[in-house]
């Protein structure tokens, strides 16, 4: 099953996205610590109102000077550059340790 988004909310100061994804915390902690450290965001976080019947909705909110929506698609493109300096890392260990054993 894939991940599916559902726009809540957008405001030139606020976006509201439900994740529809099974792993109700990983992703949107991640957009959320991300976009925190964004100049101009002001509160990036993600609600659930029940964690048996419900999906988190992630919420940023910015003071205006920037775009929400510009946020979270910058926000995207750095988890997806963390994700694959990981995966490049993890490799390389794996490698190493392959040849060590040897």
């Amino acid at each position: 099953m894939g991940i599916n988004f559902v726009l809540k909310k957008l405001t030139d100061r606020e976006i509201r996205i439900e994740i529809q994804d099974k792993d109700k915390h990983s992703l949107p902690n991640l957009i959320a610590k991300l976009a925190i450290k964004k100049p101009g965001v002001t509160f990036a976080g993600y609600i659930i109102e029940h964690p048996m019947v419900s999906y988190p909705v992630l919420v940023i909110m910015t003071n205006g000077s920037r775009n929400p929506l510009d946020v979270l698609k910058e926000v995207i493109e750095e988890a997806k550059i963390i994700a694959q300096e990981f995966l490049e890392s993890f490799n390389k260990a794996l490698t190493n340790e392959y040849k060590e054993r040897s």
